[in-house]
């Protein structure tokens, strides 16, 4: 038994093992002997005591304010993570903003440009209906004051005997209109409405207001042997006149 101690002891496993070289089975059999045989339990406890003393003799002096400047360098470092986690926040903060910023007046510009897309169609429209109206008023003093316009009376049939109209008609310059100036009374569920047949097809030229103004014209489409009517029709117009409804006959 004592051989076998002493072969142990002569071998170099207990140092090894305080120094952490062992491997796993030389592990357990050094711990087997530790616990087993008292002579190598203080052998060990020897060799571990000499070599505590031993790194207490070489140990190297910790240099003065190390300490503070690892503390001081872990402080920095946590304020620079942090200063870091700032910006990264602050920069994903800002990229948010820029994108809804540019969401903002990316949407903000296409509401301008629809508004102004419809402004623009207002004032086209608008400038469309001066120059047409313009064009009317012209068209209107041309035929009023021409010495070639034709003036024809036109007078209601029995069924609106009240009724009174003039047609104004210039063969030179192709214009026709006519001023109705008076019309007879009608149950609230009618109304007159005038028609012109042109090249045999049939024009529907509107309802004529009750409240018309004497000096209002009305124009009326321009053509060779052209006929205009004016009905009796349903409140609010008819799509084709009624024949038997008939109460002026237009002849320009």
């Amino acid at each position: 038994m004592k051989d076998k101690i002493k072969i142990f002891l002569d071998s170099d496993l207990l140092e090894k093992y305080l120094i952490g070289s062992t491997t796993e089975q030389e592990n357990l059999q050094v711990e087997r002997y530790i616990a087993m045989y008292p002579e190598v339990r203080k052998t060990y406890d020897e060799l571990q005591e000499n070599l505590e003393a031993f790194a207490k003799m070489h140990a190297i002096k910790t240099p003065e304010g190390l300490k503070e400047r690892i503390l001081a360098r872990i402080k920095s470092e946590n304020v620079g993570r942090k200063r870091f986690l700032r910006y990264a926040i602050a920069a994903s903060v800002a990229t948010i903003l820029f994108a809804g910023a540019s969401y903002f007046f990316w949407s903000e510009n296409q509401m301008l440009q629809q508004e102004n897309a419809i402004v623009n169609s207002k004032i086209e429209s608008l400038e469309a209906d001066m120059r047409e109206g313009l064009e009317d008023v012209r068209n209107q003093f041309i035929v009023l004051n021409n010495p070639q316009t034709k003036k024809v009376d036109i007078k209601g049939n029995k069924k609106a005997k009240e009724l009174k109209a003039v047609a104004y008609v210039n063969p030179v310059k192709k214009l026709s209109y006519i001023n109705v100036s008076k019309l007879p009374n009608l149950p609230e569920n009618q109304c007159f409405q005038m028609w012109a047949e042109v090249d045999g097809k049939m024009i529907n030229l509107g309802v004529i207001e009750e409240a018309a103004e004497a000096d209002k014209l009305l124009a009326l489409p321009y053509a060779d042997k052209a006929m205009g009517y004016i009905t009796i029709e349903p409140k609010g117009g008819n799509k084709t006149p009624t024949v038997e409804n008939i109460v002026a006959n237009i002849s320009y």
